[in-house]
């Protein structure tokens, strides 16, 4: 077994990386910026390029109005939508999915996905497991929470960055579990991008985090790029953020973010993927759809422009961030499913096709994954709203990048939608393949929960031998 989890790294100061962290607890007086600069170097942060993007498709995506549409069943389970033909020979998706219908070779579609926990949380989708899952000791931490502690951020960047918003519940999905406060994902506002306001569980959410918390994700007041000469005043600056931390839960995680302040100080890049701004206007346009929102206006979701936020995962991808959340909004239809999926799904069409266009024109498809998928599926039968209820028996999950065998279909479902019929798929097993793109093998690395024992990646789950081998 290969175990990753106190594994002595030597620095060029002669201290182990846990030596380092515990003298930056104490105080950056005794440390030079080149020191701390070489110690990040010697611990091979940032060395690989692996990352995943992990959307979140917040409510329940209804899998026959997506990706496994069924034609011939009766108009009550079929519902409004007809089918197209894609890339992919004898595979049909639902026509309001027509951008990746046509780029459908660059994708895998699961049709077959089961063990949702019922429940409207994104946790199965951040972790892989049951939110009840090891609750005695914390919980089981969000994939990327596991990738921060085995293998950092690159030292300008935080390795997990969640840009989730929505519902309460999907918002608060990637939880630090049995890790602790010190491998909290970085978790910006984004609120000012998009025309939808945040919702009250988030609001309050950014109030509980408070200043100690870097919401923002923006340098803080004591840390200008104009005092980077200043030598004694800038570890006057570190000093002040450790008195403050002192008297919060936050201090386990001090020193990282003074090492992540330091990278955004020296570099900009990390600030700068934040800032849309920065982005050339005519790829900024290409991310936003040719759609006029009329008509249903959406709950929690943020618009057409929604698929932007795919553009701010890819740039904080470039700027070091291992692991990105991000969510569409609502897919929550007990009623008038057809009318509201005529804008939603539209919308995620675009930002998918688009984002894996993006990613192999810049040469970093292989190296990215992208996964969609949601908490669980929509029932094949339309309520008397005009809506689809939970369903949790089966649930569709798109893929892409990573340098997996796509242009394929795994799975399939009886003539309703409402079963796997044929090679399941566990949400575990997707979170393995998740694991195993990033160099991380789930059935031969551990953690250690706060027992002591060492905890597999994922327990029962397998990647997924269609994708990966």
């Amino acid at each position: 077994m290969l175990d990753f989890v106190g594994k002595k790294v030597t620095h060029c100061d002669g201290l182990s990386r846990r030596g380092f962290l515990q003298a930056g607890a104490m105080g950056l007086g005794g440390l030079t910026l080149a020191d701390l600069l070489c110690a990040e170097e010697s611990a091979g942060i940032g060395s690989s390029k692996k990352a995943v993007i992990n959307i979140h498709l917040d409510g329940g995506p209804p899998q026959m109005d997506m990706i496994d549409p069924k034609p011939e069943a009766p108009a009550e389970i079929r519902g409004e939508f007809t089918s197209l033909r894609s890339k992919i020979p004898g595979v049909h998706l639902t026509e309001l999915m027509p951008q990746v219908a046509a780029m459908a070779d660059q994708f895998t579609f699961i049709r077959s996905l089961v063990g949702s926990a019922g429940r409207h949380d994104g946790f199965q989708c951040q972790s892989g497991y049951n939110i009840k899952d090891l609750s005695g000791i914390g919980g089981r931490p969000a994939l990327g929470c596991v990738v921060d502690k085995l293998k950092g951020g690159t030292g300008e960047a935080p390795a997990f960055v969640d840009l989730m918003q929505g519902r309460p519940l999907a918002r608060n999905s990637a939880r630090v579990g049995f890790l602790g406060p010190a491998y909290k994902p970085f978790r910006p506002d984004i609120s000012h991008l998009f025309k939808r306001e945040l919702e009250s569980g988030m609001k309050g959410e950014l109030t509980r985090l408070g200043g100690n918390h870097q919401v923002s994700l923006k340098l803080l007041p004591d840390l200008q790029a104009e005092r980077l000469d200043d030598r004694v005043g800038l570890l006057r600056s570190f000093d002040s953020i450790r008195r403050r931390a002192d008297s919060t839960p936050m201090i386990d995680a001090l020193d990282r973010f003074n090492q992540q302040a330091l990278g955004i100080l020296l570099s900009g890049k990390f600030g700068e993927a934040l800032d849309l701004e920065k982005e050339d206007s005519k790829v900024l346009a290409r991310y936003t759809p040719r759609h006029k929102e009329m008509g249903e206006r959406f709950t929690t979701a943020d618009g057409y422009n929604a698929s932007r936020k795919l553009l701010l995962a890819r740039r904080l991808i470039e700027a070091g961030v291992r692991v990105v959340s991000v969510s569409f909004s609502d897919f929550d239809t007990h009623r008038r499913n057809f009318s509201r999926m005529r804008h939603l799904v539209p919308v995620v069409d675009h930002a998918l096709a688009t984002l894996v266009s993006d990613l192999h024109e810049r040469g970093m498809l292989d190296d990215v994954t992208i996964v969609a998928w949601g908490e669980f599926g929509r029932s094949p039968k339309v309520n008397k709203d005009g809506g689809r209820d939970h369903w949790p028996r089966v649930s569709p999950a798109i893929l892409a990048g990573g340098g997996m065998n796509v242009g394929q279909v795994i799975g399939a479902t009886d003539k309703h939608s409402g079963e796997a019929t044929a090679r399941p798929v566990h949400y575990q097993d997707v979170m393995a393949t998740l694991y195993q793109n990033l160099g991380l093998p789930p059935r031969a690395t551990t953690i250690t929960d706060i027992t002591g024992r060492p905890q597999y990646l994922c327990d029962t789950g397998r990647p997924i031998r269609e994708l990966v081998g």
